[in-house]
């Protein structure tokens, strides 16, 4: 069964930066537009960036480009690159792919993002 599992987070202090990874095992992302979703404490979760299978990415307007998705087929994973971390970045960090009505995988544990000083 294909499985998701998100990894890089940690504590930064605001202003710093971290790469999030999103390995698939069972499945190939090549084959999938990829998202990578948020959920602050207490917040439900919200949709962050995104990456289509040709490259195109979009993001939310409130990152104000401090976030960059990127992919590597190759090595089936997907990255999200957080800059210029603020104390509202503090989340748990997921990825996932939608389809109409749901999502390709299930979810993952996601990876803990922590901005404090």
């Amino acid at each position: 069964q294909a499985q998701l599992v998100e990894s890089g987070g940690g504590l930064v202090q605001p202003g710093g930066s971290l790469t999030l990874s999103c390995a698939a095992s069972g499945s190939s992302l090549s084959l999938y537009d990829m998202t990578w979703y948020r959920q602050p404490p207490g917040k439900q979760r919200e949709m962050v960036a995104s990456i289509t299978t040709g490259g195109s990415k979009y993001y939310a307007d409130f990152l104000k480009g401090r976030f960059t998705v990127s992919r590597d087929d190759a090595k089936n994973t997907i990255y999200l690159h957080l800059n210029m971390l603020k104390h509202e970045d503090t989340a748990v960090y997921y990825c996932n792919a939608e389809t109409l009505f749901s999502y390709v995988f299930d979810w993952g544990q996601g990876t803990q993002v922590t901005v404090s000083s």
